[in-house]
């Protein structure tokens, strides 16, 4: 086991690289936007694409429109913030969250349809039907990217970021921890006994490189990953890991 307290975030030879977690944050449907000028502003959608464009869909007519077209200088600074919340209940659910800075711009017309089509297929959002009517589709121009996990920021160069990919086992969890209950449940007994009666052990999140645990405790909590024993390439390959994992010693 991999264990960090809730202060220590730090990337090991068991856990996903900075950029990586970045973008797997990333990906999650949670986010918020702030512009300057405007403070929190509406925001309908957002992804980061396979090939690497940060795209907004916001309301129009719209305050962040209105902004675009006042500016002198075209665009507007903003900041994108995504959470990454645990899909079940925690004392403390929000595992991570990543700030994406930079200037929103208008998408050229000519490109706006492509670019629905790679937002779609990174993120299929309603509002992407709205768009050219009710909503505009923008890009943010990356300046700076800011992952926060466990209480510790990592910055994180922006070619970085757009060149890494979202974790795949991450992105399935839900459906692998529904196939893979009575597995994942027997890894959480023993966790628990590695742990001790007066901590409880949680369910934190799957990754290709293991499963993660929240372990909570009178004076603290701190999370912990299981490694596997090198990292997965698909989620097909989750349940014989978790598998492996449950040969190494008593379940």
């Amino acid at each position: 086991m991999t264990a960090g307290s809730t202060h220590s975030s730090a990337t090991t030879e068991h856990s996903p690289p900075v950029a990586e977690r970045a973008r797997t944050v990333a990906a999650r449907p949670a986010a918020s936007l702030y512009c300057a000028g405007l403070g929190i502003s509406q925001l309908w959608g957002a992804t980061t694409t396979r090939s690497g464009d940060v795209l907004l869909v916001v309301p129009s007519p719209g305050e962040v429109t209105s902004a675009l077209a006042d500016s002198p200088v075209g665009d507007v600074p903003a900041r994108l913030t995504v959470t990454d919340r645990a899909p079940f209940p925690l004392a403390h659910p929000v595992r991570g969250l990543v700030q994406l800075s930079g200037w929103l711009t208008p998408v050229p017309e000519d490109d706006v349809a492509r670019l629905v089509l790679d937002f779609a297929d990174s993120y299929p959002c309603d509002s992407l039907f709205d768009v050219g009517l009710s909503a505009t589709l923008v890009r943010l121009d990356l300046a700076e990217v800011l992952l926060e996990e466990a209480g510790v920021s990592s910055d994180v160069q922006p070619e970085d970021f757009l060149g890494a990919r979202p974790d795949g086992v991450s992105a399935a969890e839900t459906e692998l921890m529904a196939a893979e209950r009575g597995p994942l449940d027997r890894l959480t007994r023993r966790v628990q006994q590695w742990a001790g009666r007066r901590d409880d052990v949680r369910l934190l999140g799957l990754d290709r490189y293991g499963v993660r645990f929240r372990v909570e405790g009178r004076t603290g909590c701190y999370d912990l990953r299981v490694p596997f024993t090198a990292p997965l390439s698909a989620p097909a390959d989750f349940g014989p890991a978790v598998g492996h994992l449950l040969t190494c010693g008593p379940a």
